[in-house]
């Protein structure tokens, strides 16, 4: 099944209250960022999130704007990712993508946070565009209910 045949996201069932979550925006891609913030904030509202959005400038600094939140004074229930990499003529990509999703996993777990990441790594600015827009899968949506049900586990265990 292709990705355009999946059904749209929906937000799961959350208990407690509403959650605080923070988006960090990594808007190289505008067009293709623009539209995966706007299916994620739609899922968020949907149960009612407090939500916080950043921008940083690329993709390789998204881990690091998690890290500096994590060490401010606000806290989060969730962070959601969002940036977009396209595969170009040098090593590059293969950088930027390993070392974005690596210290992002790494903050994850080590830190136990509730992550949803939607940093699309693509050969064309057209798979990009297609895993961005309103019609069909978003992933800024399901990067966002990722989180929600991350916050829901944790909620569960945590209490």
């Amino acid at each position: 099944m292709s990705t355009a045949d999946m059904p749209a996201p929906t937000a799961p069932k959350l208990p407690g209250a509403a959650p605080k979550i923070l988006i960090v925006s990594a808007p190289y891609y505008h067009h293709v960022v623009d539209g995966m913030l706007s299916a994620a904030q739609e899922i968020l509202r949907q149960v009612s999130a407090e939500t916080t959005v950043v921008e940083v400038s690329g993709a390789y600094e998204l881990p690091q704007g998690v890290a500096i939140a994590l060490a401010g004074t606000q806290e989060f229930d969730g962070f959601i990712v969002l940036g977009c990499v396209v595969r170009g003529e040098t090593d590059h990509y293969e950088f930027i993508c390993g070392s974005t999703m690596d210290g992002l996993m790494r903050l994850a777990t080590d830190r136990a946070i509730c992550l949803g990441t939607a940093v699309l790594t693509v050969d064309t600015l057209a798979q990009a565009v297609a895993r961005s827009h309103e019609s069909g899968a978003n992933k800024g949506a399901e990067a966002a209910v990722a989180c929600l049900k991350q916050i829901a586990l944790k909620r569960k265990f945590q209490g």
